[in-house]
């Protein structure tokens, strides 16, 4: 099929291929893009506690952690916080533009809030020092370098394993003066209590699936869904912004295959942190 036909008639174009259960970059329906993560000091953020880089295609996406201390909230005397923030700079896509976040990038924000949050990835009790006095705040800034679709499988991916790469200072609090000591000597790594992994479909034609979009594949599609799972393949949310309807089939089976690659994505996490070494 032409470029040109491509470019008059690009959902035409995709129905050709869909028809025989591929599609234009050669993958079949079900297939994720090549997926690779960097941790840490390879590459990454040097100046971050935690940080890692993930590719999935040409989507590429960057993860840093930055702890800080604060004091809690009454409230709250016993918790720490996490506070998530997803950037599209310009220089990743036509699509953005400088200046304050846009729609996609705060709608990205809260659904990694909400990871974090239903997942239950790390105790907010985990990250508290001293009650009511001392606690951890992680900063965790998602920056996009590369957009081609898929943002949430892939900021996920980089934010679960950014903070597996972070390693706090013992803080012990001095009972005399009151003051905060930090021991950078002694560092401690994250609990992270659940692995939460995103999988996306796009939805062609209000009835066809296909998994890890690009953004031409999004922008044809009438839909989009993103399963998010954990450890044991319990369902931690469901996201769906808008588009045609899912029937109920088609979402347990967007569930099936989202365990599925849970399995491929931990494993591919786990195999890079052994190869890395503790600073």
């Amino acid at each position: 099929l032409s470029v040109g036909f491509r470019t008059v008639e690009p959902l035409e174009y995709y129905r050709r291929f869909l028809k025989e259960n591929c599609r234009p970059d050669g993958r079949e329906l079900g297939e994720f893009r090549a997926t690779t993560v960097n941790i840490g000091n390879t590459g990454s953020i040097t100046t971050a506690d935690g940080s890692a880089l993930v590719k999935l295609g040409n989507t590429t996406v960057i993860c840093g952690v930055k702890a800080e201390l604060a004091t809690p909230t009454a409230d709250s005397a016993d918790k720490g916080y996490i506070v998530p923030n997803v950037e599209f700079p310009s220089l990743c896509s036509m699509r953005f533009r400088s200046g304050p976040p846009g729609e996609e990038a705060q709608a990205a924000s809260q659904f990694i809030a909400d990871v974090i949050e239903n997942s239950q990835m790390i105790a907010k009790e985990d990250l508290c020092i001293a009650n009511g006095k001392l606690a951890w705040v992680l900063y965790c800034d998602i920056i996009c370098l590369d957009y081609d679709g898929n943002i949430l499988d892939a900021s996920t991916f980089a934010l679960l394993a950014a903070l597996k790469n972070v390693q706090l200072p013992s803080v012990t609090i001095n009972e005399e003066t009151g003051s905060s000591e930090v021991n950078l000597k002694q560092k401690n790594p994250l609990i992270i209590r659940k692995h939460p992994v995103a999988t996306s479909f796009a939805i062609f034609d209000d009835t066809l699936l296909i998994v890890d979009p690009t953004a031409e594949e999004e922008d044809l599609a009438t839909g989009t869904v993103t399963v998010v799972t954990d450890d044991e393949g319990r369902l931690c949310s469901v996201h769906k912004p808008g588009g045609s309807p899912i029937t109920g089939a088609k979402l347990q089976d967007c569930i099936t295959r989202a365990i599925t690659r849970h399995k491929e994505v931990k494993k591919l996490i786990d195999k890079v942190i052994k190869s890395v070494k503790p600073k």
